[in-house]
């Protein structure tokens, strides 16, 4: 069936019993409707891939503003699925929100939408304000408003997951990893955005009672991410013999994940998870971003040998580092992986192969996707820094 046909805009009980099962009282054991914001993005792109190919008993309608970062042709050879659904619009946009709960009536709204550009946020931060923030306002009201209108089998089953970052918990020392209880202290106004956004759902699971869930994850790499973020940008200027721009001394430490096993994550928390909870996401991988340039300039060694550029080594350019630029970050992923019994399947040096790989095979992708808004110039140097 469909999304959006008119029988499934229907609010009262169906005469018959309803062909799917039922959620559990603790959990979600089958989902049979997920509002996804910020589908046609990174990882909500490949969250929806995980659903639509992977698993059977799920449909999903994508909401998403289609700004830079998000393009439709992540999900292209998925449009046509009947289990799929594409709504262009804004989760600021109070009326359509509600509109979209009203005639789909999900039973979980899992929210990607943002602005996460670390550098775009130093150049134009009210963009992060509005989205982050005021947007997840609005999803949060408007989704309670859709949650108490629900018959109690339905309530007990509704989800309201807030995808966010591990940024909001600052910089670490040398030593330690981001906990969940890890008080939050952002550094850029991305991250502050996000923490902000993250207290909001807080509030409204112990103000109001809305079961929702938060994730907290780790720099995601791998396919259909936008080439402005390190690893894409660092392969596409490789592969045309750009330089390779490095903050700083390069030894900036982050811990990185791939973003299929985020998104197995994602997907163990929405049916698992216990709401109220906070699940820190991590791929066990740390590396400075020096050692990052340097096994993505090996494989691509590897994988092109025919590159005029060889070794891509050869490109690596230090540039002044960026303002409030977090040291290290890591997280301690032993909630999710004891409760949950979730664990990344990927390592970094195989999920790195893998992405560079896709990126090799994508590369029509990659000239589409940049459209002109964005062409790898530096983002983020305050005024009189050098680009």
């Amino acid at each position: 069936m469909r999304l959006g046909k008119p029988s499934d805009a229907c609010t009262e009980a169906p005469a018959s019993p309803s062909p799917y099962p039922q959620p559990e009282p603790n959990g979600i054991e089958i989902m049979q409707k997920i509002l996804v914001t910020g589908g046609a993005g990174f990882i909500g792109g490949n969250f929806i891939r995980l659903l639509l190919l992977e698993h059977q008993d799920y449909q999903v309608l994508n909401l998403d503003r289609l700004t830079y970062a998000g393009n439709p042709e992540t999900l292209a050879d998925l449009a046509d699925d009947p289990r799929y659904a594409f709504v262009q619009g804004d989760i600021g946009d109070a009326e359509l929100v509600r509109a979209l709960l009203r005639e789909h009536q999900p039973d979980a709204v899992v929210n990607f939408a943002a602005e996460s550009h670390v550098d775009r946020s130093i150049d134009g931060p009210a963009a992060f304000i509005e989205t982050n923030v005021m947007g997840t306002f609005n999803l949060l009201d408007k989704a309670r408003e859709h949650w108490k209108g629900l018959a109690p089998s339905a309530a007990g089953g509704f989800r309201f997951l807030h995808v966010s970052t591990d940024e909001v918990y600052g910089s670490l020392g040398p030593e330690g990893r981001f906990r969940e209880d890890t008080p939050y202290a952002p550094n850029s106004p991305y991250s502050a955005s996000k923490a902000s956004s993250d207290h909001l759902v807080r509030a409204w699971f112990h103000t109001y009672g809305l079961p929702v869930l938060t994730t907290n994850c780790s720099n995601n790499y791998g396919s259909y991410q936008f080439p402005e973020k390190l690893i894409p940008l660092m392969t596409l200027n490789a592969l045309a013999g750009k330089p390779l721009p490095i903050y700083g001394n390069g030894e900036n430490v982050r811990d990185w994940l791939y973003v299929r096993d985020h998104c197995r994550a994602i997907l163990r928390v929405l049916e698992q998870g216990e709401p109220g909870e906070v699940y820190n996401i991590g791929g066990d991988s740390e590396k400075t971003n020096l050692e990052v340039v340097d096994t993505l300039c090996a494989v691509l060694d590897e994988l092109v040998p025919d590159s005029p550029y060889r070794p891509h080594a050869q490109l690596k350019t230090f540039v002044s580092d960026r303002p409030g630029h977090d040291q290290r970050y890591a997280i301690d992923a032993s909630k999710i992986q004891g409760q949950l019994g979730w664990h990344p399947e990927e390592d970094f040096e195989s999920g790195l192969r893998k992405t560079i790989q896709w990126y090799l095979d994508h590369a029509g992708w990659c000239e589409r996707v940049m459209d002109g808004s964005y062409r790898g110039e530096r983002l983020g140097a305050l005024e009189g820094e050098d680009a």
